[in-house]
C-alpha cells in the first residue's frame, strides 16, 4: 500500500484544505509509492500566516545564535543516524542510485547542517567605528522575516537544506514548497525537525507551483523567496515578487562546458567527464554537458569517453552496483528523446547510447548518450537538456574555446583540464561562470559559495555568503557629542557661528 503523508503547518500535520491528494511514482518502477496532500493557495496562506506569527512573536528570531545553532546540530545528528532509511527514500522518490544518495547526498546534508550551525554563531557586521567624527556607527545583521523556499526535484533534500538551514540559523521563519515529484525526503526530515522547533517556525506545503509556489512569490507577508529550478519559472517568480518588491534569490539552469586542453591528462579528463556528465542521470544544473576538446587530443579523448561510458551500469537504483538510474518522469524521458532526435537532424554524430535500454521494460530509463561533431549553434549544445546527453566539440585555440564556452545564456559552472597552470588559469579567468573547477568537475563544499551568472540566476547557496541572502543589514548611529545643537545643524537652520 502507498504510504500516506501530510503537510506540516503551524506545528501540526495536516491534509490539504480541499481534501485532495496526488500520487508519487517511483521512476524506476512506475509504481505509486506514496500519496501526499494536493495543497493549494489556501494551504500556502495558512502556512505563511503561521510563519508570520512565529516571526513577529520573536519565538525564534529572539533566541540566541547558540540556541538556533543547537537545533541544527541536533537535526544533523538525527539525519546522520537515519541515513540508510533516508537514502532509500531518496532513491525511490528521485530515482538516484542508492550509492549516490547514501554516500553523497546524505553526508553532504549532514555537513551542511553542521556548517550552518557553526556559522550561526559567527554572523557579524562591520567593527564599531567613528566615521563622522561625532558619533559611533554600528552595522548589525537582522533576519529578513518569512522566507519562502521553493526546491527542485533533482536534489530535493540537500538543496532544501541549503535554503532552510541558513534561513533558520539567521533567525527567520520558513515555508518550504518541495518539488511536486519529490516531496518525500523533506517530509521525512520534517518529522525529525518538528520535535525540535516552536510551532510555525518551519512549515511544509506540498502541491503545484502554479498555486502554492505562486502564492509564496506574491504574498506580501513573505519577505524573501529562495528558488532553485528552471529559467522560465525563475522569471515568473521575479514578476510575482515584484508586486511587493520582495527579495529574490535564484539558482537556475546550466549548460556547463568541460574544456580539455592540449596538455591535459586525457584518461583523467575522460574519467571526470563520465562522472560529471552522467551523475544523477545528468539531472543536474552543473552537469558537464558540452565537451570542448583540443583537436590534437580529440580522438584519444572521445575513444576513452565512449569506452568508459559503455561500461556504465544502468538499472535499478536500489542495486548498490548500479551507476545510473532513471529520469524523474515520463515527461522528462520524452524531452530527452526529442533532443536526441534534434541532434541527429542537426547533423551531429551519435557515437553512444541514444535510446531506452531494451532490457528495462518499466521505468523512465535512458542510455548514457554521446554526440560527436557537434556545432556551436546546435540546440543540443545551446539548450539545457537535463538528461544524459553529452556534446563533443573540437577547438584549436584558447581564445576560441573561451568564446564558445561563454556563448550560452547560462553561467553556473565550468571546468578546465590541463597541465600548464598558466594556460589553465588564463582560460579559467575568462570563463563567465560562478564556479570554475580545474582538473575536476562537480565538487562542492559547505565553506564555498555556489551560484551562477547571467540567466543561471543570482545569489549564493552554501558558505558564509549565503547569509547575505537571509539577513538584512542595518546601520545604527550613536551620537557621542552630547550637544543639543550638533555642529552640522547650522546648514539646516541658524548660522554657523
Amino acid at each position: 500500500m502507498p504510504e500516506k503523508y501530510q503537510m506540516f503547518v503551524n506545528g501540526e500535520w495536516v491534509g490539504a484544505k480541499s481534501g485532495d491528494v496526488y500520487d508519487i511514482l517511483n521512476p524506476a518502477t512506475e509504481e505509486v509509492i506514496a500519496r501526499v496532500p494536493l495543497g493549494g493557495r489556501d494551504d500556502a496562506k495558512a502556512a505563511i500566516d503561521a510563519a508570520r506569527r512565529a516571526f513577529d512573536s520573536g519565538v525564534w528570531s529572539e533566541k540566541t545564535p547558540a540556541e538556533r545553532a543547537l537545533f541544527l546540530w541536533k537535526l544533523a545528528d538525527v539525519v546522520e543516524k537515519d541515513a540508510d532509511r533516508l537514502a532509500r527514500i531518496l532513491s525511490m522518490d528521485v530515482g538516484k542510485t542508492i550509492k549516490y544518495a547514501r554516500y553523497s547526498d546524505i553526508p553532504f546534508i549532514v555537513d551542511n547542517l553542521r556548517f550552518f550551525a557553526g556559522a550561526a554563531r559567527m554572523l557579524e557586521g562591520k567593527a564599531l567605528a567613528n566615521y563622522s567624527g561625532m558619533g559611533l556607527s554600528v552595522v548589525q545583521r537582522e533576519p529578513i522575516g518569512v522566507v519562502g523556499a521553493i526546491a527542485p526535484w533533482n536534489y530535493p533534500l540537500y538543496i532544501e537544506t541549503w535554503k532552510f538551514a541558513p534561513a533558520l540559523a539567521a533567525g527567520n521563519t520558513v515555508v518550504i514548497k518541495p518539488a511536486s515529484y519529490t516531496p518525500l525526503a523533506m517530509l521525512e526530515i520534517i518529522k525529525h525537525a518538528s520535535k525540535l522547533l516552536p510551532k510555525g517556525v518551519l512549515n511544509v506545503v506540498t502541491g503545484p507551483g502554479e498555486t502554492v509556489g505562486n502564492e509564496l512569490a506574491s504574498n506580501r507577508k513573505v519577505d524573501k523567496i529562495a528558488f532553485t529550478g528552471d529559467v522560465s519559472t525563475g522569471k515568473q517568480i521575479m514578476q510575482l515578487a515584484s508586486k511587493n518588491v520582495k527579495e529574490v534569490e535564484l539558482e537556475l539552469g546550466g549548460k556547463a562546458p568541460f574544456i580539455v586542453l592540449e596538455d591535459a591528462d586525457v584518461d583523467a579528463a575522460a574519467e571526470g567527464a563520465v562522472v560529471s556528465g552522467f551523475w544523477n542521470t545528468a539531472q543536474d544544473c552543473t552537469a558537464a554537458t558540452r565537451m570542448y576538446v583540443h583537436e590534437k587530443v580529440h580522438d584519444k579523448f572521445l575513444k576513452a569517453l565512449v569506452a568508459k561510458t559503455k561500461k556504465m551500469r544502468v538499472g535499478d537504483p536500489l542495486n548498490a552496483k548500479t551507476d545510473m538510474g532513471p529520469l524523474i518522469s515520463k515527461r522528462q524521458l520524452e524531452r530527452v528523446e526529442r533532443y536526441v532526435e534534434m541532434g541527429k537532424k542537426e547533423g551531429a554524430k551519435l557515437v553512444a547510447g541514444g535510446k531506452r535500454p531494451a532490457s528495462l521494460k518499466r521505468g523512465f530509463f535512458f542510455e548514457p548518450t554521446i554526440f560527436d561533431g557537434v556545432k556551436q549553434d546546435m540546440k543540443i549544445c545551446q539548450e539545457e537538456i537535463f538528461g544524459p546527453v553529452l556534446s563533443v566539440l573540437k577547438f584549436k585555440t584558447a581564445d576560441e574555446v573561451v568564446e564558445k564556452a561563454n556563448d550560452v545564456i547560462y553561467g553556473l559552472a565550468a571546468s578546465v583540464w590541463g597541465s600548464d597552470i598558466t594556460k589553465v588559469m588564463k582560460v579559467a579567468d575568462k570563463l563567465e561562470f560562478g564556479t570554475v573547477w580545474v582538473n575536476e568537475h562537480g565538487i562542492l563544499v559547505s565553506e564555498m559559495p555556489h551560484g551562477g551568472f547571467k540567466q543561471s540566476g543570482f545569489g549564493k547557496d552554501l558558505s558564509m555568503y549565503s547569509f547575505d541572502e537571509y539577513t538584512k543589514v542595518k546601520h545604527i548611529y550613536f551620537d557621542q557629542t552630547g550637544l543639543a545643537r550638533k555642529p552640522w545643524y547650522w546648514v539646516v537652520y541658524g548660522d554657523k557661528d
